[in-house]
């Protein structure tokens, strides 16, 4: 049974509004509320999606970076001006309820979050506020988000907006709009590697961002962005997946998501036993099906049949009939292969950075 206080939820009037200014059309799946628009495929080039399932939270007050701190798998507390980082929120057992990315502006913590956890997740975190002088919010209502990927999709955010363009692990901020780097997409299927962003604007400037975008670079549906994801091999929870995988099962400490040298936060006990001990047996692995993406939080199975021995994380169509994914296992199983994901096999795929060792 979840232990988030409220269900998964968000605002169909702000993710509608988004669509009509974006022009694409909006459905839901297990990721979210998705908008169609564009293409499916990845692009040899330069491209940008609008983001309707990914939302934002907001953590400010005096104590907002200290009382965040003592809640993450990683330092809000001493986080660099211009900086952005992975991080997770885990329950007692250390179970990740979500992950973020996350940076600071000049009056906040802004971490972006999967839309459906995001109130859920904002009403849990203000539970244990208390008497700290920290305010936390849901502002996803408030914002719209956007995918870029390439550097004429950076550019033309750059320019729209006056700003410049971070790195990869950066982030630069200016009149409540905010252009933050992520890890590249891989090179493959012919293109080079391409750095990707997120772009953060207010809700009122959602059809002016996309304007620069859209006659710039390519538009692509949030599927294809979430494809991007997978191969750069960052999972993203949402409500089907929500406390099922201790951050290391999802190589969370390989991209840089978890501290173990800052001081305690729920289920850190467990999470570091888990690094020191030795006692983790499963990680996340890279593969690639055939027909439509499985459901997050979906069985994956040996190939000899048998009781399950992981979860899909994430998955996301190749616009060519198939599907990209990243799905927990136990190490065993994958490494013995094969496996399958609704009955259908799993061919291997590397992952785009070396796992750290567990101690």
């Amino acid at each position: 049974m979840s232990t988030l206080a409220s269900p998964p939820a968000w605002t169909a009037d702000a993710v509608e509004r988004l669509a009509l200014d974006v022009g694409g059309s909006l459905h839901v799946d297990g990721w979210g509320p998705a908008i169609s628009i564009g293409t499916d495929r990845l692009p040899d080039g330069a491209f940008a999606a609008p983001l309707s399932d990914l939302g934002l939270l907001s953590v400010s007050g005096e104590q907002g970076r200290a009382f965040l701190h003592a809640q993450l798998t990683n330092d809000v507390e001493h986080l660099a001006p211009g900086t952005a980082r992975w991080a997770g929120y885990c329950t007692a057992k250390g179970r990740l309820l979500s992950t973020f990315r996350y940076w600071c502006d000049p009056t906040a913590v802004l971490l972006t979050v999967s839309r459906p956890l995001a109130q859920p997740i904002a009403r849990r975190l203000s539970m244990f506020v208390l008497r700290a002088k920290a305010k936390v919010a849901d502002a996803s209502d408030a914002h719209a988000l956007f995918g870029l990927c390439g550097d004429p999709a950076a550019a033309a955010a750059a320019a729209a907006f006056g700003l410049s363009v971070p790195t990869a692990d950066g982030a630069v901020s200016a009149e409540g709009v905010h252009l933050v780097g992520l890890p590249p997409l891989p090179a493959g299927e012919g293109s080079a590697e391409r750095g990707r962003w997120l772009l953060v604007v207010p809700a009122a400037q959602a059809a002016q961002a996309w304007q620069a975008l859209d006659a710039a670079v390519t538009a692509v549906s949030g599927a294809a962005w979430r494809r991007s994801e997978v191969m750069a091999g960052i999972p993203r929870i949402v409500p089907g997946t929500s406390e099922l995988f201790v951050p290391q099962m999802l190589n969370f400490e390989s991209v840089d998501g978890v501290n173990f040298r800052k001081g305690c936060y729920p289920g850190q006990e467990i999470v570091a036993r888990s690094q020191y001990l030795g006692k983790l047996k499963r990680r996340m692995f890279a593969a690639h099906g055939d027909g439509a993406p499985p459901e997050p939080g979906s069985d994956v199975v040996p190939g000899g049949g048998g009781e399950p021995c992981g979860q899909v994380v994430l998955a996301a169509p190749d616009g060519a009939g198939g599907f990209d994914l990243l799905f927990e296992s136990q190490v065993a199983a994958a490494e013995a292969g094969p496996v399958l994901a609704d009955g259908r096999a799993l061919a291997p795929r590397a992952l785009p950075y070396v796992l750290k060792a567990i101690d």
